[in-house]
C-alpha cells in the first residue's frame, strides 16, 4: 500500500495501517527529535507521544502538507510544551551532560556528530528547531512558521540570529562562514 493509501485506511480504523505508518516514520521522526532535544530517550519518548497523538487526530489531517511534515509538526509542539512545563527544571549542566551523553551514543553507532550540532544543542529551542527543519530538512520559512505557529519572518530572523551564534561558538571567520553552515 502507498503511504496515501495507508492513510485512507487509517483515518477508517484500520490498525495495521496505522502500524504501517508508525512503522515507516518512526526512524525518520527520531532522528529529527535526536537533533531537537539532544536526547535519544526524550527524542523516543516524543516520537511515541507523536505516534499516539497521531492516532488520536488523523481524521484532522487534510493531505496538504506531507504526512512527515505534519508528524513534524505534532512532534515540535509536543517537544515545546513539554519545555514549557519543565522551563523550571532547565539546568545548564544537564543540558550539556545531554548533549555530551547524544554525542557519544550517536559516535558509537556511527551516526553523524559534529561540532555544529553541538553548537546548535547549546541554542535556546526557538532557534535551534526553525535551524533544523530548514538546514537538515529543507523545509521553507513558512512551512516552519505553520508548525511552530509563529509568522516566517519570525522564523527567518531565529534562524539568523541562531546561525550568528553558531558561528561565533564555532568561530568561523566572515570568509568561511558561507562554506561552513547554511546561509
Amino acid at each position: 500500500m502507498e503511504e496515501k493509501e495507508l492513510i485512507v485506511a487509517a483515518k477508517r480504523g484500520d490498525q495495521l495501517a496505522f502500524a504501517k505508518l508508525f512503522q515507516e516514520n518512526y526512524s525518520f521522526l527520531v532522528k529529527y527529535l535526536i537533533k531537537v532535544t539532544m536526547d535519544k530517550e526524550t527524542a523516543q519518548d516524543i516520537a511515541q507521544e507523536t505516534m499516539a497523538k497521531c492516532i488520536e487526530k488523523i481524521h484532522l489531517y487534510n493531505g496538504k502538507a506531507k504526512f512527515s511534515s505534519w508528524l513534524i509538526s505534532i512532534a515540535t509542539n509536543l517537544f515545546i510544551d513539554q519545555r514549557r512545563r519543565n522551563k523550571r527544571q532547565k539546568d545548564w549542566e544537564l543540558q550539556e551532560q545531554s548533549i555530551r551523553k547524544t554525542k557519544w551514543h550517536m559516535e558509537s553507532n556511527n551516526e553523524e556528530w559534529n561540532d555544529v550540532l553541538a553548537a546548535l544543542g547549546r541554542l535556546k529551542d526557538d532557534s535551534r528547531i526553525p535551524i533544523i527543519l530548514k538546514h537538515y530538512y529543507g523545509y521553507s520559512y513558512d512551512e516552519i512558521g505553520q508548525m511552530m505557529k509563529v509568522s516566517p519572518g519570525t522564523i527567518k530572523s531565529r534562524i539568523h540570529n541562531g546561525l550568528q551564534e553558531v558561528r561565533k561558538e564555532l568561530k568561523i571567520d566572515e570568509g568561511a562562514k558561507k562554506r561552513s553552515i547554511g546561509s
